[in-house]
């Protein structure tokens, strides 16, 4: 029997109104809606189930580090620098708050993007290894 973990399912996403936030996810990132109701949305996006949920004002899935930072607590992965480049003007291009391109001391690129909520996210430009060879 194997006991590993193999991989994550399913992420919760806090939202102030899923109505409105699932709009944002289909329209901004091109999730698919799979469900919705009043306390939660259920979309498909980057290979993965994301569960919008019904939360208190202004709760944020981010997080604080030892040093004041706000943090994100998910990086997606895109193919390449020139992917990543592309859906950074893609996200500006459709009005979603996008920081600056950035090197930071490893191989490839990120940025950092927020939904309507100040929900953080990270993208990378590189994609994993096992990822790439399990899509070829």
């Amino acid at each position: 029997m194997n006991t590993r973990l193999l991989r994550v399912g399913t992420t919760y996403i806090p939202v102030s109104n899923v109505e409105r936030a699932s709009q944002w996810y289909v329209e901004k990132l091109d999730a698919q809606l799979n469900y919705e109701d009043e306390d939660k949305a259920i979309l498909n996006l980057a290979d993965q189930s994301f569960f919008l949920v019904k939360a208190k004002e202004k709760e944020t899935a981010n997080f604080f580090d030892a040093y004041g930072n706000e943090r994100f607590s998910l990086t997606f992965e895109v193919d390449g620098e020139q992917a990543l480049k592309l859906l950074h003007e893609d996200l500006l291009e459709r009005d979603v708050k996008v920081g600056e391109i950035e090197k930071r001391g490893h191989a490839g690129i990120n940025f950092v993007f927020s939904d309507m909520d100040g929900n953080r996210f990270d993208v990378w430009s590189e994609l994993s290894p096992s990822f790439k060879k399990k899509n070829q």
